[in-house]
């Protein structure tokens, strides 16, 4: 673990705010997924600190783990992952704490109450929430004006027996979530049986005419807007925002939550055990703690804030869905759990086998 000398109190603003002097040369390194930070923000922000911020992407939790695995805990300040990824980071060594022991990274008031304290991480020592959203069916209003807001419309052949369509690439236990809502065993299914049923499913599915393949979640709404697939997996977010950029060419797509269960996601900042600029890492995550960063954040990627004070500050449209779920959407909507140990290794088992078969 890196040490917290003078330079970490510093980086989390405890010795006034000298900052900027003291930060001139400082470097950043930040992991993150494609698209998901304001340019601004990060000008914004070398601006006022002095710390130069490099950005690098990746597309999975899967690829971000064995990029910090292979060496890359050494190499980033700050990541981004899911935090049901949370407890698997945590347990490799590959993460350090905000803070010193008994002490709170300055700023964290500002977050809801409800992620203060998550089931990935407890004690709120490894990470502050950065956004939430949901994860839904997104489907060709033409080709379905009013459909049954169901798992059925990917799984079920009778519901969709030829129009062309795709499953959310690259997140198993996502995957075996949905197959186990659609099956009645609840998205947040855990365990060997429910995740043999699951992946029996997946098999299934995968070997329909009309199946298309793993799509990622932005390149599902593109297929859809071309005509290439008729209902898939996205972000609320992500069709909010290219419905508000582009209405005539994504006006068409819809998106609902499936009334068996989906996935009420965050994504959290954490920084790796070797970061190689922890003090500048402590100062960028505490930035993004301040009530106006969060809600600008908000605002441009079309998800929610988890931060209280920024609520007031956000655009309408993130008021309402598919930004903001209605009431009865909510009640669908699950924290993907944690998995790992022996959980894990069943997991990893049988979605390869659900993806070979």
């Amino acid at each position: 673990m890196q040490g917290y000398g003078w330079k970490g109190l510093l980086g989390m603003g405890l010795l006034g705010m000298t900052l900027p002097a003291m930060a001139a040369g400082q470097q950043l390194n930040l992991f993150n997924w494609s698209d998901y930070m304001d340019p601004a923000i990060i000008a914004d922000f070398e601006q006022e600190t002095g710390i130069e911020v490099v950005q690098n992407y990746y597309n999975s939790n899967a690829e971000l783990f064995a990029k910090l695995n292979a060496g890359g805990d050494s190499q980033y300040d700050v990541i981004v992952p899911s935090g049901y990824f949370m407890p698997r980071l945590i347990q490799a060594g590959l993460v350090q704490p905000l803070a010193p022991e008994g002490q709170s990274l300055a700023g964290r008031e500002a977050i809801l109450e409800e992620f203060r304290k998550p089931a990935y991480d407890p004690e709120g020592r490894y990470t502050v929430p950065y956004l939430w959203g949901t994860t839904g069916i997104v489907y060709n209003t033409e080709i379905w004006p009013d459909p049954e807001p169901s798992w059925s419309l990917l799984y079920d052949p009778e519901v969709n027996p030829d129009q062309p369509f795709a499953l959310l690439k690259g997140d198993a236990q996502f995957t075996f979530g949905t197959a186990c809502a659609y099956l009645g065993e609840g998205f947040d299914c855990v365990g060997q049986e429910p995740w043999k049923k699951a992946a029996r499913q997946v098999i299934e599915t995968r070997h329909r005419d009309n199946f298309v393949g793993f799509v990622d979640a932005t390149a599902t709404i593109e297929q859809l807007a071309r005509g290439v697939i008729q209902a898939g997996i996205a972000y609320n977010g992500d069709l909010a925002s290219k419905q508000a950029e582009n209405p005539d060419v994504y006006g068409k797509i819809g998106f609902f939550i499936p009334r068996e269960g989906s996935q009420r996601w965050v994504d959290v900042m954490a920084i790796p055990a070797r970061a190689p600029h922890p003090e500048a890492a402590r100062a960028f995550v505490r930035y993004m703690l301040k009530p106006a960063v969060a809600a600008r954040l908000a605002n441009y990627n079309y998800y929610t804030t988890p931060n209280a004070a920024a609520l007031e500050q956000v655009d309408d449209v993130l008021r309402r869905p598919p930004v903001m779920p209605d009431t009865e959407a909510r009640q669908a909507l699950h924290f993907a759990p944690s998995v790992q140990g022996k959980q894990l290794q069943w997991l990893q088992q049988l979605w390869s086998e659900a993806l070979s078969r």
